[in-house]
């Protein structure tokens, strides 16, 4: 699924250079549950942003099914990342004037399917996730737990092959955060391939693998 050799990141900043990733080779197979874990400034998240194709690598190669995406053009990038790669973040990121059911259909609409088929699949989509009954509220009439069922939802809507998960839990009290674990080990158990990062080790527990990265190494590929 994911294959990664001795990538690279670095940034500008003024007339420093920063080095983030410092040669991370890694593979994922798909059907994988992973965790990433890692102090702040460890590199996990700019690792977890190569993989979701929301930046790129200054050396090296990432290999996505069998494709060399690392030197994709930048509209080939966002096709692949729109089509085979689904998000959930920490801070839900749901537009606040738009009910769950549009939130959920906006991935398919923007790849250009007709409004009648989004609106069947984000329907099925959100009752996948026990969201049946909220499918018309708004994202300041859901509760937490709610905002990210839909949030997990509209990542599944596109039936990617890999779900990033960025902190799934950290905006949860730990009673809803084990309900979104438990959803997101459904899906796994169901063959969706979940990366997820972490700093709580007890919901890292749930992947059957965690990767240790410190100072922009990884030191259990």
């Amino acid at each position: 699924m994911i294959q990664l050799t001795d990538i690279v990141k670095t940034y500008t900043l003024g007339t420093q250079t920063l080095t983030v990733l410092r040669g991370v080779s890694l593979t994922i197979h798909s059907g994988e549950f992973v965790s990433i874990m890692g102090p702040s400034g460890s590199g996990k998240s700019t690792l977890m942003n190569i993989i979701g194709l929301l930046d790129t690598p200054s050396t090296g190669t990432y290999t996505l099914e069998d494709r060399q995406v690392s030197g994709l053009s930048e509209r080939d990038q966002a096709e692949v990342r729109s089509r085979r790669i689904g998000f959930v973040f920490q801070a839900f990121n749901l537009l606040p004037r738009m009910d769950a059911l549009r939130q959920v259909m906006q991935p398919l609409l923007y790849q250009g399917i007709h409004r009648t088929e989004a609106t069947q699949l984000a329907e099925e989509s959100l009752r996948a996730v026990g969201l049946a009954e909220r499918m018309h509220h708004l994202p300041n009439e859901l509760s937490g737990g709610q905002k990210q069922r839909v949030a997990i939802a509209r990542a599944l809507v596109t039936h990617p092959a890999l779900i990033l998960a960025d902190e799934p839990t950290g905006a949860l009290d730990s009673t809803t955060g084990n309900e979104i674990m438990a959803l997101l080990d459904d899906l796994n158990a169901k063959g969706v391939t979940i990366v997820m990062v972490t700093h709580e080790p007890h919901v890292a527990e749930h992947a059957a693998r965690t990767i240790h990265i410190l100072d922009g190494l990884i030191h259990n590929p």
